[in-house]
């Protein structure tokens, strides 16, 4: 696949993250517009999880092999989409990658202390260890889901008003579920990899209002919301080794962990071991997530109804699949979301050999690529348009029953 050349946007927004409250801020978004030209406009809108921004979670870009000039864009998602016909877009979130970064970000003293100890080198963290200036957390579902918002009327703006359809990669669910039970009007399509989904997890106890804030929510005093209890920081932060461990190649690691560093100019002068040759971490927003769990997901019919929904994730996945003694907020299950989905018009497979992170395997990646483009064009992967399905490593089929 030939070597696209992306378009670079700052979208503006109106924060509703409480430490910035009003001001108004830029959300990154990468476009690559659709092979070809004419015809009505396809938008795909991709949105990164929890820790790994948008770049090079969906456009992880290789140096040719050889020293050729000819780069590798095998493992670049967005870019697989975009020389199908689509228009494709991904962005960060703030707070995340190369949208904006609140400045309570570049205090060291507002990681999460459990992880300041990448720090002790550069910048020293001895001096503030355990406070930090800003007790809580950075975003929230409000917050996150008011930014994907403007994203996709930016989107829908550029192609003729067109239904958005998501592609969403992990903690992506906990942003693009919601918004699509309360707009559902905005979107297409759901597809979502790895899905991260807490049956039980935190939600507004009023009938009418499902994605209220929770009642007692930590989260500063703001004009909607009312003080309430310390919550944490609104930071985390991975080292390269980190990063390395969740890749099996080491050069990709390499690639990837260079694409993470030239999005984050104070991250990668933080970390390592030499204060004079900094290592680089990835920063990453902390967020208080709400309103996605097994009683809010069959909101309005609208899953697998109004938008048809197409899961897919690894036998090996032991991030978005976990232990029920975690407790609500961290027993995550991807079946359970597809039984929590009310709509027929639903499609599920777990591959055989895959864990969190297909993205970066290649033949993973390319198999991925492949089975969203079949999605989107006409709502069947590989033949099948409904049900659970369980996919081994040569692509066959076999139905799971419920």
């Amino acid at each position: 696949m030939p070597h696209m050349t992306p378009v670079d946007h700052k979208v503006k927004h109106k924060s509703t993250i409480p430490v910035n409250y009003g001001n108004e801020i830029d959300l990154f978004v990468r476009q690559y517009k659709r092979a070809g030209s004419g015809g009505t406009p396809k938008p795909v809108l991709m949105l990164h999880g929890r820790s790994v921004p948008a770049l090079p979670g969906f456009d992880l870009v290789l140096p040719g092999p050889g020293g050729s000039p000819h780069q590798d864009t095998s493992y670049s998602w967005a870019q697989a989409l975009a020389s199908k016909g689509y228009d494709v877009f991904v962005m960060d979130l703030q707070g995340s990658g190369r949208s904006h970064r609140p400045e309570v970000m570049d205090n060291p003293c507002n990681a999460n202390p459990a992880q300041r100890d990448l720090l002790k080198t550069n910048p020293g963290t001895g001096a503030c260890y355990p406070t930090a200036n800003y007790p809580y957390q950075l975003g929230n579902s409000k917050s996150e889901g008011d930014e994907l918002g403007t994203v996709v009327a930016f989107v829908r703006g550029l192609c003729n008003n067109e239904k958005v359809a998501f592609v969403g990669w992990s903690a992506a669910a906990f942003v693009m579920g919601p918004y699509v039970l309360q707009h559902s009007g905005d979107v297409s399509s759901l597809f979502l990899l790895a899905p991260m989904f807490p049956p039980k997890g935190r939600w507004s106890t009023y009938p009418d209002k499902p994605f209220d804030a929770p009642p007692n929510t930590p989260l500063p005093a703001q004009p909607e919301f009312k003080p309430a209890a310390v919550f944490g920081f609104p930071m985390n932060l991975t080292s390269k080794a980190g990063v390395r461990a969740a890749v099996s190649d080491e050069t990709l690691a390499e690639h990837l962990w260079q694409s993470v560093m030239a999005g984050d100019s104070v991250g990668e002068k933080w970390g390592g071991t030499d204060p004079a040759a900094p290592e680089g971490v990835m920063r990453w927003r902390n967020t208080y997530w709400w309103g996605w769990n097994e009683s809010t997901a069959p909101h309005g019919s609208t899953l697998g109804d109004t938008v048809p929904v197409c899961i897919v994730y690894g036998d090996l996945d032991r991030t978005a699949n976990t232990s029920e003694v975690l407790g609500p907020v961290l027993h995550f299950s991807v079946p359970k979301l597809y039984a929590a989905i009310p709509g027929a018009d639903k499609l599920m497979f777990r591959v055989e050999g895959w864990d969190h992170n297909p993205v970066w395997e290649r033949k993973p990646a390319k198999t991925l690529h492949h089975m969203s483009w079949q999605w989107l064009e006409g709502r069947k992967v590989y033949g099948v348009e409904k049900g659970s399905w369980l996919m081994d490593a040569d692509n066959v089929l076999t139905e799971v029953v419920q």
